[in-house]
């Protein structure tokens, strides 16, 4: 009895290790590492490209008035350089009043406009960028990584290319936010030639 209990334990022990074993080994499956550019991900995902083309779209007019304003500057210096010596003092001065308001006029503008384009562009990556860490959990998750790095974020000296995860989570962010095409634009009503009566 006492060699069958001594053969029993030794049974367990090894069935016992083996599964801790196994365990252990089974652990370290999931010790993939993977590199991924966010910007390049969020700049490059449908929903991306399109809310950069709308930002542009919405500050184009902004940009313009800025070119406008320059333009005018520029025309006034041009003005002040080749007509010196026609021009009286007090022109010359009303000339220089003119440019130096024009010139805190577009330093005002161009600091307004970009501060509140880096408010608009911030607030559009911090949107997609939520919904980007979802897909990239989700897809380390899926694929057995232990850990995905942001290669703008750490240095990354060198990243063997099979480990580059950024196309693949372009690929499935769009399948998971769809884009909404927009509308094309309504057909002109047709219209009929009249004829004189």
């Amino acid at each position: 009895m006492k060699n069958r209990l001594i053969v029993l334990a030794a049974l367990l022990a090894v069935v016992a290790s083996s599964a801790a074993l196994r365990a252990q080994t089974a652990a370290p499956a999931q010790s993939r590492i993977g590199v991924i550019n966010i910007q390049a991900a969020i700049a490059n995902t449908a929903e991306g490209k399109k809310v950069i083309g709308d930002l542009q779209k919405k500050y184009q007019p902004r940009q313009t008035e800025l070119q406008r304003l320059q333009q005018e500057i520029q025309a006034i210096q041009d003005q002040l350089t080749k007509q010196q010596a026609t021009l009286s003092e007090e022109e010359q001065g009303r000339l220089s009043r003119d440019a130096e308001e024009k010139q805190k006029l577009l330093k005002r503008s161009a600091e307004d406009a970009q501060n509140d384009f880096n408010h608009d562009r911030d607030e559009i990556i911090n949107r997609i960028g939520v919904k980007m860490v979802k897909v990239i959990n989700e897809y380390a998750a899926k694929n057995g990584f232990a850990l995905i790095l942001d290669d703008a974020q750490i240095p990354v000296y060198f990243a063997a290319k099979d480990i580059e995860v950024t196309a693949d989570i372009i690929k499935q962010y769009d399948a998971a936010n769809p884009v909404a095409e927009a509308a094309p634009a309504p057909k002109p009503a047709a219209t009929h030639p009249t004829t004189p009566k």
